[in-house]
């Protein structure tokens, strides 16, 4: 079935915060200190609205939204954007879309930023390994204190050169 990499619409919203529970819950990522309770993730369009954030969403030919990833600013350190929101179904891992979602959102961020930072749970092994692929260092602590407190792996991949 084809697939679609776009820029999130605001009808996406219900589809795509549908996704990030589902692959939460999968995860045991339901709980407080994580992206679950984000109270952006029911409004992602309007989250996303300045000129250098963007969330992308991939989408399958009959208009199901099945997976998505953003790069949102980190206001508090210039220079440095975080990739965020990046979860897939598992009807598409495996498929090359993730990869293609990953190039995408690097693609745009160098436009931005130097830095790309990642928060994330030791629990999603294949992720971990996939963020490591495109050349995320681990970092010993998080970059700066936020509001996903129960995440227990950082990253941080300089931005420039290939991708």
């Amino acid at each position: 079935m084809p697939y679609t990499i776009r820029e999130v619409e605001e009808k996406d919203n219900p589809q795509i915060e549908q996704v990030i529970r589902s692959c939460l819950i999968e995860f045991g990522g339901n709980r407080e200190g994580l992206a679950w309770a984000d109270p952006i993730l029911s409004t992602l369009f309007k989250a996303y609205e300045a000129e250098e954030e963007c969330y992308w969403v991939i989408e399958r030919e009959d208009r199901k939204i099945v997976g998505g990833a953003g790069i949102g600013n980190v206001y508090s350190l210039p220079g440095v954007c975080e990739l965020q929101k990046m979860y897939c179904l598992p009807e598409i891992r495996g498929t090359g879309l993730s990869h293609q979602l990953m190039k995408q959102a690097l693609s745009f961020a160098k436009q931005y930023y130097t830095c790309c930072y990642i928060e994330t749970l030791s629990d999603m092994v294949a992720a971990n390994k996939f963020y490591q692929k495109y050349g995320f260092q681990a970092l010993t602590e998080p970059l700066l204190k936020t509001e996903h407190y129960a995440c227990d792996v950082w990253y941080q991949k300089k931005l420039g050169g290939n991708q």
